[in-house]
């Protein structure tokens, strides 16, 4: 297999995958090593394929179609030790969390990919941002972030809005 058709049969699992792929797999799946990976993503990416990387691997970023819900920017603020809370929330109450953004003073805005749909979702997060020991990005503006949230109608991005402002949750400003 020519870099060319690796190249293409990783973009090809990425659009039929539902899941994100990790390096390490599309590897073994390709019989190269992850750096190689790596490197075709890239390439991939440059070639103008939406490709987004999550924490759990790659994903294929399709462009959201109209009846699959509405997208919703919200302003959370909390401690790092609230984080659990805040994504059980949001999944448990019909939000799938697309990113986290925060607003660095020196480097402007910076998003990460989350992809959070379910509360197996979340503890994949939490179990793998305590494997590696990384605080959240929201460390970085004292609490302070935006997410991307992705639900099916206005009716239910209100209960999100109620239920996080239970929780203490929200951005307030004062």
């Amino acid at each position: 297999m020519t870099s060319v058709q690796r190249r293409d049969e990783i973009a090809e699992l990425l659009k039929k995958s539902k899941s994100p792929l990790s390096a390490t797999l599309l590897a073994k799946e390709m019989n190269v090593s992850r750096q190689v990976i790596v490197g075709d993503i890239a390439l991939l990416r440059a070639s103008g394929l939406s490709v987004i990387a999550t924490p759990r691997g790659y994903l294929f970023e399709a462009k959201e179609k109209a009846d699959e819900g509405i997208i919703f920017t919200i302003a959370c603020n909390h401690s790092a030790d609230a984080m659990q809370t805040e994504l059980y929330t949001l999944v448990d109450n019909g939000a799938a969390v697309l990113d986290v953004i925060v607003e660095h003073p020196i480097y402007g805005q910076l998003t990460g990919q989350l992809n959070i749909r379910s509360r197996f979702d979340v503890d994949e997060f939490i179990k793998n941002s305590a494997a590696s020991n990384a605080p959240p990005l929201s460390t970085l503006t004292g609490g302070v972030h935006l997410h991307t949230i992705q639900c099916k109608d206005d009716q239910t991005y209100q209960r999100i809005l109620h239920e996080l402002n239970k929780e203490d949750l929200l951005f307030k400003n004062s």
